[in-house]
């Protein structure tokens, strides 16, 4: 009835000035939800009931930090529009000089530090490291620099922590040192709270209590927003795999970065979500029907499709190079063979369960279980381009963190 809409109306005024007050200490922990809930959200909840505005807050997260390596091939690059044509030379050039590539992951507030670039550069100098794999876009959803993606500055995506983007890649190319850009594609928190429409939502948050669905007060509330987000164990949010506004974000990001001097894309988090309460999710636009995998590929041909001369490669979990299945994710590695120049399964040996290849603590047998993964995607590969037309390449991620065992300089090296 308009008088139960009018003391619910009134109960909100009262919550949102309690967290006002709230506002004035510290971010208000939800109990019921498992959010954490600044107090301009709660604010929020009153201004999406009188005016159905989708604004919302931009938290920032803390991001995290492998080794990669590859043998690469020497297939031709070539310039996928005018202004990267005077990249393209120098590019071919520094990627048929090195036989193999032995990169290390950078995070983008690393890059940010000159001690750590000196550091690198040291490592390049000094050692067999060549490459480095640069955070473009974090698990986070934050972008490490300005870049020229209308998008990204709307959704406040932007955290400059590389200064000049310009700059620091002519300086890494000035040593040698091949720069591949990371991006992370369905893990993006910030996206998700932007544009909830497109993002995996939590069956438990939507309805909160009943209400008529037909109710035009009731649908504002209750429609999806960001309050409604399904998290994972970490408490990150996801995008629908299948939404291709989120395709067009990250192409647009990748395209962005080819300007700037980056050799080459990598896309990461390319799956479906692996870990949380996965049967509470809901998904706006896949529609539950299409096999996980092939909502996935259908992303891997769109991206080739958009980006046809660009060097590109896809992270996919370790199993994927054993595994006949999609391990649930929709990761299925001969649906990359056609589309990437490089495909990397992250093959740690901490991340295999006991038992594998017999092994009562896989990450003690590096060697063992990296060979198997290798020999696995390799057979794979061979099969999958006696039909296919394909010059794509394994190259695995390698474990160089302590979890399960110590990696030491000898554990990576075996």
């Amino acid at each position: 009835s308009n008088q139960e809409k009018l003391i619910f109306l009134i109960f909100l005024t009262l919550l949102a000035g309690v967290f006002f007050i709230l506002s004035k200490t510290n971010l208000f922990i939800s109990s019921e939800t498992n959010l954490f809930i600044s107090p301009e959200t709660s604010l929020l909840i009153l201004k999406n009931f009188l005016d159905n505005s989708n604004d919302n807050p931009r938290n920032k997260i803390p991001e995290s930090g492998t080794v990669n390596t590859l043998t690469n091939n020497e297939t031709e690059v070539k310039a996928e529009d005018k202004e990267f044509i005077e990249n393209d030379d120098l590019i071919e050039n520094r990627v048929a000089s090195l036989k193999i590539i032995k990169a290390v992951y950078v995070t983008s507030w690393s890059a940010s530090r000159d001690d750590y670039i000196n550091y690198l550069i040291n490592l390049a100098k000094n050692t067999e490291i060549n490459s480095a794999v640069i955070d473009i876009k974090d698990w986070s959803g934050h972008i490490g620099y300005d870049t020229a993606v209308p998008q990204a500055e709307e959704y406040g995506a932007e955290s400059i922590r590389i200064k000049d983007i310009d700059a620091f890649i002519q300086n890494l190319h000035s040593e040698g040192i091949y720069v591949i850009g990371r991006i992370a594609i369905f893990q993006d928190p910030i996206l998700a709270k932007n544009k909830p429409e497109i993002a995996i939502h939590s069956q438990s948050k939507i309805p909160l209590f009943p209400l008529d669905s037909l109710d035009p007060v009731s649908s504002v509330l209750f429609s999806l927003s960001p309050f409604s987000l399904w998290l994972d164990r970490l408490g990150l949010a996801w995008i629908d795999p299948a939404a291709k506004g989120n395709w067009d974000y990250n192409i647009a990001i990748a395209k962005d970065a080819i300007s700037h001097g980056f050799d080459e894309i990598n896309f990461d988090y390319v799956r479906f979500p692996s870990d949380g309460d996965l049967k509470d999710m809901v998904f706006p636009i896949w529609d539950g029907k299409t096999e996980k995998h092939l909502v996935i590929k259908e992303f891997f041909k769109y991206l080739r499709e958009r980006l046809p001369e660009a060097r590109l490669s896809v992270d996919l979990f370790g199993l994927s190079a054993s595994s006949a299945d999609d391990l649930g994710v929709g990761q299925v590695i001969e649906d990359a063979f056609e589309y990437f120049d490089y495909v990397s399964p992250m093959i740690y040996p901490s991340h295999y369960a006991p038992g594998f290849l017999r092994f009562e603590n896989p990450a003690d047998y590096p060697y063992e279980v990296v060979n198997y993964s290798m020999e696995r995607a390799s057979q794979r590969l061979s099969v999958f381009k006696q039909s296919h037309e394909s010059n794509s390449q394994i190259r695995p991620w390698l474990q160089d963190f302590n979890l399960g065992a110590i990696y030491d300089a000898q554990m990576v090296r075996n």
